[in-house]
């Protein structure tokens, strides 16, 4: 696993914002980490990237305690957050200037193309950049020495539509040579690469599998039936926002199975006419979850 993270606790104060997470990363894979507003994103990627130290437990990246990163694991991981701090004095120029001699594998090819595709302007001061360019910025330096692993926090937060297509083009473009551990709000912007997903809610991974497995059994179904009936107040585990409306049922499974919904739904139903299933995008499986979790089953 290219992070492995195990029981881990951090609390600030008598907040207690990770209450014994527990997930792991593949090599070569791009992990989305989602969950609503204060579930614990930001504090384990910080947590990952020794930012801030546990309160119990460990995260390990590249085989290696968080607590006790060095300059050969550092020279391996970028990181890219949306409240990283950068040098606001220096300009772009001056700030590439500064990293490229703490990493021997820097790209200067690379560097131009990025700086290139992205529009950044090496002249100018890193604090008279708009939240967009200083984001690009961010990028353009995490990129160019090939990381091993790319950390992204909220990279998308606060973008223009324009902005974020040309951060993920690039985004794209390099993905493929290395492991990706992202957590975003933007979900219909990282679904497309996205390989793995961990849902973390209240500090804790509610769940994590492949975002094939995830897709496959999660569906949205619309039964029609031969006479209006009232939502059932009692329904197969799985099924979730049973709402109805006239003699149209509609809900969300969560265990979907071809070979056993129709069997299901007339046990649930009398006299049913049609039944309309759709796959479902992973924004909208993020807000079921999310509702789900604060009891609006």
């Amino acid at each position: 696993m290219i992070i492995q993270i195990d029981n881990l606790h951090k609390a600030f104060g008598r907040n207690e914002a990770l209450r014994g997470l527990s997930l792991a990363v593949p090599e070569g894979s791009a992990y989305a980490l989602i969950g609503a507003n204060g579930a614990g994103k930001t504090t384990t990627i910080k947590t990952v990237m020794n930012i801030i130290r546990p309160t119990h437990g460990a995260a390990r990246i590249l085989g290696v305690d968080s607590r006790r990163l060095a300059e050969a694991q550092l020279q391996q991981i970028g990181y890219v957050s949306e409240n990283q701090d950068l040098p606001q004095r220096l300009t772009v120029g001056q700030y590439l200037d500064y990293l490229r001699p703490f990493y021997p594998s820097w790209d200067r090819q690379l560097e131009s193309s990025i700086l290139a595709e992205l529009q950044l302007p090496l002249e100018r001061k890193i604090g008279d950049l708009s939240h967009g360019m200083r984001m690009k910025m961010a990028l353009a330096c995490a990129l160019p020495f090939h990381p091993k692993v790319l950390i992204l926090d909220e990279p998308f937060s606060g973008l223009d539509p324009l902005v974020r297509d040309e951060f993920m083009a690039r985004l794209v473009q390099q993905a493929g040579e290395m492991s990706l551990f992202i957590s975003s709000h933007e979900l219909s912007e990282i679904e497309g690469i996205t390989s793995h997903v961990g849902f973390i809610d209240q500090g804790k991974l509610a769940f994590q599998e492949s975002m094939a497995e995830l897709s496959d059994r999660f569906r949205q179904v619309r039964v029609t039936l031969e006479s209006p009936l009232p939502a059932p107040a009692v329904v197969p585990e799985g099924w979730m926002q049973v709402t109805s409306s006239g003699s149209v049922v509609s809900f969300f499974d969560s265990r979907f199975s071809d070979s056993q919904l129709a069997a299901k739904i007339a046990a649930q139903f009398p006299g049913v006419k049609h039944i309309d299933v759709q796959p479902l995008a992973l924004r909208t499986i993020f807000t079921t979850l999310a509702r789900a979790s604060r009891g609006g089953l």
